[in-house]
């Protein structure tokens, strides 16, 4: 038996920092030489950050990226060390796993996702990513050429295998090639693999199920951070032969998983170096890469730091989740604080408490906008709300401003009565006040809209809709109120224990922006609104499916037309956080100009 001492990094990159990823590869991979490491991990496209979409197609990116490998191969001198990155086509490295006759030419100019693999303190090999996923908020193939080549590192008598994200998730893909043909008794699988709400069970069944059909340990190394709408878990793992948990990393933060492995010695410790073919996959082919290594004799191995995260509540992930994303998005791109439109509702709330928790309250800025419909309830609740978290709240009134719009506009209004153009207003001059103390103090708007409401086009644009990052985006709204309760009644070390007033999570949903007005006025009740949109939108059910399942028909219809005549609306808003598998954005990207009506 070999024991292998491995360290799974799982770092939070910012897309395009290269030097500060750079810096922060380095610093990790002197930890974890303190902890006598003998491979150290780390996510896939770590050095540039993921994913840096069409940084990709500059070549100075390229070539800046490249010379970051230096760098970190003169830091990684003394134990072997697996960095995603990305590399250019052109790289002499490269060249030998390149080769291919049926290759369309134009793929060959494309950069390559690889893992560099630096051992004795210089680049062993690159391995490139095989499979390129091309659905939802994956676009690879329009960046990457495949890779065709899997080289076997050999670590003494043990062999490696390394792969890439989407590779490890075919049963017929590389993994079975470097088992079978190479001889592999671990893989490691770098990933930047973004969360949405199910993913850590399916990815972990999926990684047993891996370990179990080969035989082999198989380490998981995963991305932390926001990027965008995008957030990354983490929740790294590392699994035995049987498919059993070894260890497993925190959940939405950074962490450095020390784990020891026990390792059967290779039946042939030196393997020729003969590219093999497998059937499967005749384009790939198997290259043994010699590393010499002994464990010194004065550094025995310890009790291996072996850690299985608890494990969380779908409500308790997806707050971390949105909270992460929150955090991320507002430092990353260089505000300080963020302002948030508080209503005496329950989706200003939550969103103000998780801005709350992710940066502070001194960091986050309420504004009461009352209009002459805003009860005084609502104007209570608000003032209740900013005393629990802490936090400032501004009163801007809006009647004034209110009634010289309507002033104005009467000549051009006359013989019409009111309609939701006067709603409208109120809205626009809300968003109108949010951007000028954006403007001003440099403040990040944070736009309150659920998912609900952003489907069937219940906001308005210009108004409750303006601002830079729409946080509860993909947040139904009876998840915004369990959300809520679990946030609530949430006694841990994590969160400090505040709770949204009990009127708030109880009342009634309004927008309050005429009189007597509840959303139910024009929406179907929220359990069953949600229900439909989520069989059509996350699940691409038909209008008949639908109904079928127990929906009224003319509901059904009505909420499927306001869902489609929506898309415009949509076009037009702040990116927001990803839940769901089926997030309003990148995972569905339908035509504005659209005549389609199913019959079905």
């Amino acid at each position: 038996m070999m024991n292998v001492r491995l360290a799974m990094v799982q770092m939070n990159a910012v897309v395009g920092d290269l030097g500060a990823n750079t810096r922060a590869i380095c610093r990790w991979i002197r930890e974890a030489k303190k902890v006598k490491a003998d491979v150290v991990v780390f996510p896939e496209l770590a050095v540039s950050g993921y994913p840096p979409e069409d940084l990709l197609l500059m070549p100075q990116f390229l070539r800046d990226v490249h010379r970051m490998q230096a760098r970190i191969a003169n830091a990684s001198n003394g134990l072997l060390a697996v960095v995603g990155s990305v590399a250019n086509p052109r790289d002499e490295q490269l060249k030998p796993f390149l080769k291919s006759d049926d290759q369309d030419p134009s793929d060959r100019q494309k950069p390559l996702n690889v893992a560099w693999v630096f051992g004795k303190g210089q680049l062993v090999v690159s391995y490139a990513k095989h499979q390129l996923p091309n659905y939802g908020v994956f676009d690879e193939q329009r960046y990457f050429q495949e890779g065709r080549a899997n080289p076997i590192v050999c670590l003494g008598s043990v062999r490696i295998g390394i792969t890439i994200c989407e590779d490890i998730w075919f049963a017929d893909g590389p993994v079975r090639t470097q088992v079978n043909d190479g001889g592999a008794q671990m893989i490691v699988n770098i990933n930047a693999s973004p969360y949405h709400v199910g993913k850590t069970r399916t990815r972990r069944r999926m990684l047993a199920n891996r370990a179990k059909e080969h035989g082999v340990f198989v380490s998981y190394t995963n991305m932390v951070g926001g990027q965008d709408e995008l957030v990354f878990d983490g929740n790294s793992l590392v699994m035995d032969p049987r498919g059993n948990l070894v260890a497993q990393a925190k959940g939405f933060e950074e962490d450095l998983l020390l784990t020891d492995l026990s390792i059967p010695s290779a039946i042939d410790p030196q393997p020729k170096s003969l590219p093999t073919i497998s059937p499967s996959q005749k384009r790939v082919g198997i290259t043994f890469l010699r590393i010499p290594w002994k464990r010194s004799p004065s550094q025995p191995l310890s009790q291996s730091v072996q850690k299985k995260s608890s494990s969380m509540t779908e409500s308790e992930e997806i707050y971390r989740a949105l909270v992460l994303g929150v955090r991320d998005y507002v430092r990353k791109n260089g505000f300080s604080k963020v302002v948030v439109g508080v209503s005496g509702g329950i989706d200003s709330a939550l969103t103000a408490l998780i801005a709350r928790d992710a940066l502070g309250p001194s960091q986050v800025v309420g504004v009461m906008m009352p209009s002459p419909y805003t009860s005084s309830a609502s104007k209570q609740d608000s003032r209740a709300l900013a005393k629990n978290f802490g936090m400032d709240l501004l009163n801007l009134p809006i009647t004034p401003l209110f009634k010289t719009f309507l002033r104005e506009l009467r000549p051009f209004f006359k013989g019409y009565s009111e309609d939701a153009t006067e709603e409208n207003l109120q809205a626009r001059i809300r968003g109108t006040l949010l951007m000028a103390l954006s403007n001003k103090f440099g403040y990040l708007v944070l736009t309150t809209g659920n998912k609900s409401e952003m489907s069937v086009g219940y906001a308005t644009l210009y108004g409750d809709m303006a601002g830079g990052f729409a946080v509860i985006k993909d947040i139904t709204k009876m998840r915004v109120y369990q959300l809520a309760r679990w946030r609530s009644d949430y006694q841990g070390r994590d969160f400090e224990s505040v709770s949204i007033p009990e009127r708030i999570q109880s009342r009634p949903p309004s927008a309050e922006l005429k009189a007597n007005q509840t959303d139910q006025d024009s929406l179907p009740a929220y359990p069953q609104l949600d229900a439909i949109l989520q069989a059509y939108i996350e699940q691409n059910q038909s209008r008949k499916s639908i109904a079928k399942s127990g929906y009224p028909v003319g509901v059904v219809k009505k909420v499927l037309r306001l869902v489609d005549q929506s898309e415009y609306k949509r076009r037009q808003s702040p990116i927001g956080i990803k839940i769901t598998a089926r997030a309003l954005g990148k995972d569905r990207r339908m035509p504005i100009t659209n005549r389609y009506i199913p019959k079905g």
